[in-house]
């Protein structure tokens, strides 16, 4: 007759060894997934005018563009709790990647514009159910250090960010200035990421054990209704309202400069201070704010900045465009605060994922208007003061739904249906 440990055993150190290792793998795989998040966006914006010759793009579908990533993120990253709930949040993050790397070999040689846009959409896809899923990982993985591995995930995030957009240009008048060569070779880094997620998939019962979830007896609802906590909604305007600044700013900082009178040169050096600085503030944020009961200093204090920066352009844009980049580029880093408060405005893993992709998919809707909208005003208002004055009025809101999102408390205790009377 076998032992009764045959069938169920205790934790031993050779039981435990697989576990210590896993947690190693996941560690590298949030830090590559990471750095995949953000290259397929910035490296075309650094090789946009290239692309547009080299397919006959027309001026409007290019400026379309710019909001095609919010809208994909909306769109796909609704799609990724359930999906994890089936596969497993690793292996959706794992096909994910696969994604990102087949859409950015795949794109720069379709020929045509159509297929580029899908092309670019299936890396999309993989790069919104990755967003969504990264805080659920964090937290079943890490729960008593949100904080520390929300930083090193957005520090990852923001150096990808930074690295396509400093690098592409460079790399591809070294091989041979073609601009479908220097697009596909970010997929080497896509291919990357996909190796520690395969073994991921076969261990994924060993991550942490999360409590039972109350059902209200389908079996199927864990009872949290999302839509009913004031925290979500803050959280998802001002996860929208960051996304909104993040992307007029990727997309319109430079031609801001370069109107000042700023060089070409410079004003893309001063657009990738502003990437920058989400590199090393977005390791040090997320691990002060897991660390304070509210999140709203932070946010007062990032605000303060972008009103700060936005003034600056307002009013000296040539001639303090140093410190106006690093202003905007303290502000910036709301992104990783955003997501630190995700993990930390739910207590378990279910919770996460519903906040994410609602906080998530909410935002990157709200986000998509930004950008075209300051190109509009620009062009109607044949400068850059009236949508300047827009950057720094959305800014308000920032703050007050920040600051609201940030309050110690959970959407469980706002947002859970009360069980039916038996």
């Amino acid at each position: 007759m076998a032992p009764p440990t045959a069938q169920a055993p205790i934790p031993t150190e050779k039981s435990a060894a697989p576990r210590v290792w896993a947690v190693r793998l996941v560690t590298i795989g949030i830090v590559l997934a990471a750095l995949n998040l953000r290259p397929a966006i910035t490296s075309l914006g650094a090789l946009l005018e290239e692309v547009r010759d080299g397919l006959g793009m027309s001026g409007s579908l290019a400026g379309l563009l710019t909001s095609v990533p919010p809208l994909c993120f909306a769109v796909f990253g609704v799609m990724a709790p359930r999906l994890a709930r089936r596969f497993g949040a690793s292996a959706v993050v794992c096909v994910g990647m696969m994604a990102i790397a087949a859409g950015l070999i795949i794109r720069p040689y379709t020929g045509n514009t159509i297929g580029f846009l899908i092309a670019s959409a299936l890396a999309l896809m993989g790069i919104a159910v990755s967003n969504v899923l990264m805080p659920v990982i964090v937290k079943r993985w890490f729960p008593d250090r949100v904080g520390s591995m929300t930083g090193l995930y957005s520090m990852a995030l923001a150096l990808g960010t930074s690295l396509a957009a400093a690098a592409t240009v460079p790399l591809t008048d070294a091989l041979g200035g073609n601009w479908q060569i220097g697009l596909s070779m970010w997929a080497v880094l896509g291919v990357a990421a996909v190796l520690p997620w395969i073994p991921l998939v076969r261990v994924k019962d060993a991550a942490p054990a999360e409590p039972a979830r109350p059902t209200t007896g389908t079996g199927h609802d864990d009872g949290l209704r999302i839509t009913r906590s004031r925290t979500a909604w803050a959280l998802a305007v001002f996860f929208g309202l960051q996304a909104t600044a993040a992307y007029i700013t990727m997309g319109w900082m430079a031609q801001i400069f370069r109107d000042a009178g700023v060089s070409a040169s410079t004003a893309g050096v001063l657009l990738a201070v502003v990437m920058a600085m989400g590199v090393p503030l977005a390791f040090v944020i997320p691990r002060v704010a897991a660390r304070l009961p509210s999140q709203g200093p932070i946010v007062v204090v990032l605000g303060a900045c972008g009103l700060a920066g936005y003034a600056g352009l307002y009013f000296a844009p040539a001639s303090g465009a140093w410190a106006w980049a690093v202003l905007l580029g303290i502000s910036n880093c709301a992104f990783p605060l955003a997501l630190t408060m995700v993990g930390m405005r739910a207590r378990t893993g279910a919770g996460v994922a519903k906040l994410s992709a609602f906080a998530q998919s909410t935002g990157y809707l709200i986000s998509i208007p930004g950008p075209l909208l300051v190109g509009v005003l620009y062009q109607h208002s044949g400068g850059w003061g009236v949508p300047i004055a827009l950057m720094a009025a959305l800014m308000v809101p920032q703050i007050v739904v920040g600051v609201l999102a940030g309050r110690d408390r959970t959407i469980e205790d706002e947002a859970a249906t009360p069980a039916p009377a038996s």
